[in-house]
C-alpha cells in the first residue's frame, strides 16, 4: 500500500463550485467570499469572520489591529509551528515564548502569569491536533495580571487586559466546554491550508469575540483595510457603475481571500459535518487497536472537550530522537507517510539566532522527541488504517 499523511479531501462539487466561479467572470474577493465568510461565523457563533490568505495573515493582521508593535512582548508557546511567533517578529514586538505543559501538547497556563510583565500586550495559546487549550484557565491568569496591563489604545483599553489571540490553525470545528473553537478567545485564527480538514487550498480567516464599545462592523471595515492595501473600496465594489474613486487611507498589506478560494470552503463546509464524523471513526479505530502498544496516544474526546480530529499524534514510550526517526523511516519503507508535529522552535536556527536555547524548555522537547504524527484523513479506508496499525505494532516490537 501506499498511504499519504494528508492529502485534499476534494470531490466533484468541489470541483463544480471551482468551474462556476472561474465561468462566472469574478474569481477574486467577491461575493463567494463574503458569504463564506458569513458561514464562517454562523458556524462559530460569532457576529463576524474576514476570510483571509492564510491564518499567519489573520494573526498578524489581529496584532496590527491592536496596535502592537515594537516595545510590546508577546506570549506563545514554545511548542508549535514558526508562524504562531513569527507574526509577532513582523509586527517588531518582542516574543516571549513559554514551555509546554508536562506531557501536554498545550502552554504550560501555570507559567503564563510569571511571563506576563508592564509590556505584554497579548498572548497566542496554540490549539494542537484538532483540540483547543483551556481558554478558561489563560483568561484566568490574565485576567489575574490585570493590574499590570498598560493600555497603548483604545481597544486594549477597551478589552482591559492581555489580549488572547487563539492560533486555531488545527481547531475549526473543536469545542471545549460546550463553545466552539471561535467564540471562546478574543480573536481567534483558522487555517484553511491544503492539509488542514477544510481546504481552500491556501486561506484562513478569523473571528472575535464582542467587544465593549466597538461596533462589529467597524472592526470587521479595519480587516479590510489592513487585508486590501487600507484601500477604502474594494474590487467588487469599485464595479458598481461610477464607484471607481477610492481612497488609501493606510499603508496596509495585501492578504484578502479570492472567490476561487472561497467556492472550495463553501462546499468543504457543506460537507464538514461528514468529514469530522469520518476523522472520528478513524480515530477511534487507531484508539482501540493501537491500546496494547507501548505508546500513548492525544485524547481527541473526553467530557470536557470535543477535537475536530486534526492530527493523530502519539509519543513512542521510553524513547527517544533516534529510535522516532528509525520508526519513520521503516514506515515509509512500508509505504506509510508521517510526520512530527512538533519540533520546538528553540531548536531551530532563527530562534536560536533570537537568543532562545532548548534547555529552557524541557517540556516541550520531552514532548518532540519522540513523537510521531499517524496519517489522519477522509480518504483513508478502514484497511488502511489497519495496515498502518500493523506497521507501526511491528516496527516498535
Amino acid at each position: 500500500m501506499r498511504i499519504s499523511f494528508s492529502p485534499p479531501d476534494i470531490t466533484q462539487s468541489e470541483i463544480d463550485e471551482v468551474v462556476d466561479t472561474l465561468k462566472s467572470g469574478w474569481i477574486t474577493t467577491g461575493s463567494k467570499t463574503k458569504l463564506f465568510e458569513q458561514q464562517i461565523a454562523e458556524y462559530c457563533h460569532t457576529s463576524k469572520a474576514v476570510a483571509m490568505n492564510s491564518a499567519t495573515a489573520a494573526m498578524e493582521t489581529t496584532l496590527r489591529l491592536l496596535g502592537i508593535g515594537e516595545g510590546d512582548e508577546v506570549i506563545t508557546c514554545a511548542y508549535t509551528y514558526s508562524a504562531s511567533a513569527s507574526v509577532i517578529h513582523h509586527v517588531g514586538a518582542k516574543i516571549v515564548l513559554v514551555d509546554s505543559g508536562k506531557n501536554s501538547f498545550h502552554i504550560n497556563y501555570d507559567a503564563i502569569e510569571d511571563a506576563i510583565t508592564e509590556k505584554t500586550k497579548a498572548i497566542i495559546p496554540v490549539d494542537i491536533a484538532g483540540i483547543m487549550c483551556d481558554y478558561e484557565k489563560v483568561l484566568e491568569a490574565v485576567n489575574n495580571k490585570k493590574k499590570l496591563f498598560k493600555p497603548s489604545n483604545n481597544m486594549q483599553k477597551a478589552i482591559g487586559r492581555v489580549a488572547v489571540i487563539a492560533d486555531a490553525a488545527h481547531s475549526f470545528g473543536a469545542t471545549f466546554n460546550g463553545k466552539m473553537s471561535g467564540e471562546v478567545a478574543d480573536f481567534t485564527s483558522f487555517s484553511f491550508h491544503a492539509v488542514k480538514n477544510l481546504t481552500t487550498a491556501e486561506g484562513g480567516a478569523v473571528t472575535w469575540r464582542n467587544i465593549s464599545g466597538y461596533d462589529n462592523e467597524e472592526i470587521y471595515k479595519q480587516f479590510m483595510l489592513l487585508t486590501l492595501h487600507g484601500q477604502s473600496k474594494d474590487a467588487f465594489a469599485k464595479t458598481k457603475l461610477g464607484a471607481w474613486e477610492y481612497d488609501i487611507v493606510s499603508l496596509a498589506y495585501k492578504c484578502n481571500m479570492t472567490d476561487v478560494m472561497a467556492s472550495l470552503g463553501l462546499v468543504q463546509l457543506k460537507r464538514y459535518p461528514g468529514i469530522l464524523e469520518r476523522r472520528k471513526q478513524i480515530i477511534e479505530i487507531y484508539d482501540r487497536s493501537l491500546e496494547d502498544a507501548a505508546i500513548d496516544v492525544l485524547n481527541h474526546y473526553t467530557k470536557d472537550y470535543a477535537s475536530c480530529g486534526h492530527l493523530y499524534l502519539v509519543r513512542l514510550l521510553g524513547k527517544d530522537e533516534t529510535f522516532r526517526n528509525t520508526v519513520i523511516e521503516k514506515m515509509a519503507e512500508k509505504g506509510i507517510a508521517t510526520n512530527v508535529h512538533y519540533k520546538p522552535l528553540p531548536m531551530h536556527t532563527a530562534y536560536k539566532n533570537l537568543g532562545f536555547e532548548m534547555k529552557n524548555y524541557p517540556n516541550a522537547f520531552d514532548m518532540y522527541r519522540n513523537e510521531i504524527t499517524l496519517p489522519l484523513h477522509t480518504l483513508l479506508t478502514d484497511e488502511e488504517v489497519a495496515y498502518v496499525v500493523s506497521g507501526v505494532k511491528e516496527i516498535i516490537l
